[in-house]
């Protein structure tokens, strides 16, 4: 088939995070043999990664788009428009340039903001739409400033992000946990519509370091972890206490950052360093996503401090999975479905929704002799390349999208009103 693919993320390089996806998932459908028409935010070197990639590449141009762009937010609210009309502009430009039965026979749109640009051009196009949600992007919104909390905006949010399946009619519907498909089905989404297709991650890269020592001893001084975006609800009060109360307990712990220095990463760091003169922190800046399983190569465990929000207990957080496919054991926040989908799993402890009790999680890891805290990290790193390498996921995600779109094209009946609201 010939396939649309919308996403607000510059496709190449991956940062991280949800971007990582859409390159293997792509990968998967043109392995399939499917046409894929990659429409997303301009980046560097874009006509050769679409040859190597066996892709066609429209770029958007109009303004720059990207997880650390300027103005992102108002950014993200223009996007979906812009995007529908510059895919709708080209599909004409095409016809134009002396192809004019050219026709998408699907939409695959990838996170929330695509899903609005998707579901306009169903309206116009009139062919199937697959929605695939990686987060519940306005969840995250709960623990933003007070100041724009209190304006009663963000649950109008929240229920627009839950209403676009059927607001949209939409075919199919991925979700990266069960928690975020739950909340679709409670709008009266039909259930038979969606797939739940976790998250994953590559375990060609993130895997155990072949090369590590087997003595019994830990890396002197052992060195605690935390990679990603650094946004505002990946670093609050809980990141704060914990790490506070290890260096009060442990004060030769070294405490790495890896990723880019963000106004809440300097915040956190100034705080906890005015609290505690001596605390060792170690801040990279940005790392390539190639490059970050090498960047983990050492750690002791790994943190995901998160503050309480419905964007959190919908994720799936992709450094929890990074750091067990590495074979770092690690200590998250009680995240509905990090703890629900790894409820059986040794190498990953929940804490309370309070550093103290995250902090004595990671001690407990840590007081564990290092060469049964590095067994317990192996036995992860097995498990989650059998059930999330990016391969068994991407098929997954395949085999529905093909699935979907064929029982569309066969006229398969609507069973979920359509909304004819405008956006």
């Amino acid at each position: 088939m010939r396939l649309a693919f919308l996403t607000h993320e510059p496709y190449f390089p991956p940062s991280g995070g949800g971007s990582a996806e859409a390159i293997y998932l792509i990968r998967e459908l043109v392995r399939r043999g499917h046409e894929v028409h990659l429409f997303c935010p301009v980046f560097e070197n874009w006509t050769s990664v679409a040859a190597d990639h066996g892709i066609q590449i429209h770029p958007f141009t109009r303004w720059p788009m990207g997880r650390y762009t300027a103005y992102r937010n108002f950014k993200y609210l223009l996007y979906p428009a812009a995007l529908a009309r510059h895919a709708d502009q080209t599909l004409k430009a095409i016809r134009r340039q002396g192809t004019p039965g050219f026709q998408f026979d699907a939409i695959l749109s990838q996170h929330t903001i695509s899903a609005v640009a998707a579901g306009l051009l169903k309206r116009r196009w009139r062919v199937p739409i697959v929605l695939n949600f990686l987060d519940y992007l306005t969840g995250f919104m709960e623990t933003w400033p007070a100041i724009f909390t209190r304006t009663g905006l963000v649950p109008w949010l929240n229920h627009f992000e839950r209403s676009l399946p059927r607001r949209f009619d939409a075919d199919g519907v991925m979700t990266v946990s069960t928690p975020l498909a739950e909340r679709f089905i409670a709008t009266g989404y039909p259930e038979n519509r969606i797939r739940v297709i976790q998250y994953g991650y590559d375990s060609s890269l993130f895997r155990p370091d072949a090369s590590a020592p087997s003595d019994t001893q830990d890396s002197q001084p052992p060195v605690v972890v935390m990679h990603g975006s650094f946004d505002t609800h990946h670093l609050g009060p809980i990141a704060r206490e914990a790490l506070l109360h290890l260096h009060a307990r442990r004060p030769e712990l070294r405490f790495r950052f890896l990723g880019k220095i963000t106004p809440a990463l300097q915040s956190l760091a100034h705080d906890v360093r005015t609290a505690a003169p001596g605390i060792l922190l170690e801040m990279t800046g940005f790392i390539p996503y190639s490059e970050m399983a090498q960047a983990l190569r050492g750690a002791s465990v790994g943190l995901v401090p998160y503050e309480e929000s419905q964007g959190v207990h919908c994720a799936f957080v992709a450094k929890a999975v990074e750091y067990l496919g590495c074979g770092i054991p690690c200590v998250s926040t009680p995240l509905e479905n990090l703890s629900r989908y790894f409820a059986n799993e040794p190498a990953i402890r929940f804490s309370g929704w309070n550093g103290r009790s995250m902090a004595e999680a990671v001690l407990t890891l840590l007081d564990l002799p290092a060469k049964e805290r590095k067994a317990m990290g192996r036995s992860a790193a097995s498990r989650v390349a059998a059930q999330l390498d990016w391969g068994v996921i991407a098929a997954h995600a395949a085999d529905f999208i093909e699935t979907t779109t064929s029982h569309s094209k066969r006229g398969r009946s609507k069973t979920c009103c359509q909304s004819s609201a405008p956006v």
